[in-house]
């Protein structure tokens, strides 16, 4: 919740109807048996007739001709593809935008107005979380300044920030999730670089997840002109939202201790209780999250998502008839999603993530953990083969004898002799040579995990170091087979190098 009625008065004295800009959504990821559906309004009019819809333009509707998930989600009616012995849908829905998926296969399994742009309220926070969480470490302090909370609108829901006082990112967060702060918003907004940055950011963030319908004007999702969304582009941001475990985590929680302020009398800071204002989680089997949201003025909103034998759904209701409808019918849709697995043809698609013009389709290389095997030096050991190490192991050996040689006989001349006849080997990190091969790549870069300070890296097949960095029985073999090469070599030049006693030259 963020606005109340002392906000939608200031709204209606403005000349805007509180009823035609009412919305509510709802994405989540489970399903069950229904009925069928409500009769469906004409989208033209409902659209125009939406104040927020109608101050982003025409441009905020999509052209019929590039619908972005398929044609038929931009259609007004009920869009559902039916199999033989499909359950119907649910006939209660009163929402004026709705829309299931499957979170996996991103497969709309119905919808109606889909693209409809609504007002979002506090939904929008899931695109704001999204953008920004990825930016902090949860266990950053910041101290809130009084400038921070100075912008908070008319009527904002509020988890109870105070100023001058630190609280960690996640204390913020949690902020954000359970009780729809608009508070935490701000201060992690004003940690963003401020109000203005971060929703550009947002817009950014929007456009990259192909949510055409969504014009962003206020981080938090507080009803202001022009700032809309809509079915489908809100269960994208929840799509994309809960692939990032701590988006996850946070959404899933039901009840935290959040900081409260310093008690003057003891100089100890108190604490309190806040609860996840989703009313099905807890309640729904296997749901998972994700956001509600209402405002007068748009509304009854919620974003959801639920798992039930290995599959998830996402579900999204917008502005039904009564606000307490938007659990039921967000409910109802689940059940008929998971009863219809396999019963529906999709009518339309999850699009996935664009990418920029001048990104890589490779992710980015990472330094590899602790005691794992770098892939390079994985692809130098498949490309070995038998015969490259038992050259290798063949080097390994002459190179023991010439060592031995030079420490107990001290010949200067042998040991030059061997050196000589020794080839000169790349070398991996840790001293390891690779034989000559005729697909050996010297270009490329060979990188060795720091060693952490719980101790040195393991060996075996997951180490860098060693003699041969491969699988501790591989290599245990491998130090066998040098050594009695060594021990027949040495025996062999000994005896064609020392005269035998009792013989005559």
């Amino acid at each position: 919740m963020q606005q109340r009625s002392s906000h939608v008065s200031r709204r209606a004295r403005a000349g805007r109807p509180a009823a035609a800009g009412a919305v509510a959504v709802l994405v989540l990821a489970a399903g069950a048996p229904a009925a069928s559906s409500a009769p469906s309004p004409s989208p033209s009019p409902a659209a125009s007739s939406t104040p927020a819809a109608a101050a982003a333009g025409a441009g905020a509707a999509q052209d019929a001709a590039a619908v972005v998930g398929g044609e038929r989600l931009g259609r007004p009616a009920v869009q559902v593809a039916p199999r033989t012995g499909a359950p119907e849908l649910p006939a209660t829905l009163t929402g004026r935008s709705w829309l299931i998926a499957d979170a996996a296969t991103g497969e709309v399994l119905a919808a109606r107005n889909a693209h409809l742009p609504l007002p979002p309220a506090s939904t929008l926070k899931m695109l704001f979380a999204d953008t920004v969480l990825p930016k902090f470490d949860r266990t950053l302090e910041h101290q809130v300044a009084p400038a921070e909370l100075a912008a908070l609108g008319a009527g904002s829901s509020l988890v109870g920030i105070k100023e001058n006082l630190p609280y960690r990112v996640e204390d913020l967060w949690r902020g954000v999730f359970l009780a729809s702060g608009n508070d935490a918003v701000h201060v992690l907004s004003h940690m963003n670089g401020g109000l203005a940055s971060t929703v550009a950011q947002m817009q950014e963030r929007a456009t990259a997840l192909q949510a055409r319908d969504t014009r962003v004007v206020s981080p938090e999702g507080y009803d202001q002109d022009g700032q809309v969304s809509s079915a489908y582009d809100l269960t994208l941001f929840a799509r994309a939202g809960l692939r990032n475990p701590d988006f996850r985590g946070y959404c899933a929680t039901r009840t935290a201790r959040f900081p409260g302020a310093v008690d003057k009398a003891t100089g100890q800071r108190s604490a309190f209780d806040i609860a996840n204002t989703d009313r099905l989680l807890g309640k729904y089997p296997g749901l998972i999250g994700v956001k509600n949201g209402y405002t007068t003025n748009a509304g009854a909103t919620f974003t959801g998502a639920a798992e039930r034998d290995g599959r998830t759904l996402l579900v999204t209701v917008m502005h039904p008839e009564q606000q307490s409808k938007v659990y039921d019918e967000a409910a109802a849709l689940l059940d008929w999603g998971f009863a219809a697995a396999g019963k529906v043809e999709p009518v339309g698609r999850l699009v996935e993530e664009e990418t920029g013009p001048g990104a890589s389709a490779a992710p980015a290389t990472e330094a590899p953990a602790s005691g794992v095997l770098p892939h390079a030096i994985q692809q130098a050991d498949h490309a070995l083969g038998p015969a490259g190490w038992t050259a290798l192991a063949f080097g390994a050996a002459l190179a023991l004898w010439a060592a031995g040689r030079l420490r107990t006989r001290r010949r200067p001349h042998t040991v030059a002799a061997t050196t000589a006849a020794l080839p000169v080997l790349p070398v991996l990190p840790g001293g390891v040579p690779v034989p000559p091969r005729p697909d050996y790549a010297p270009h490329i870069a060979y990188s060795v995990p720091a060693r952490t300070a719980a101790g040195p890296a393991r060996r075996g097949a997951t180490a860098v170091g060693g003699a041969t960095a491969v699988g501790g029985g591989t290599r245990r073999r491998l130090t066998r087979r040098a050594r009695s090469l060594a021990r027949s070599t040495r025996a062999r030049f000994a005896a064609t190098t020392t005269p035998r006693r009792g013989r005559r030259p």
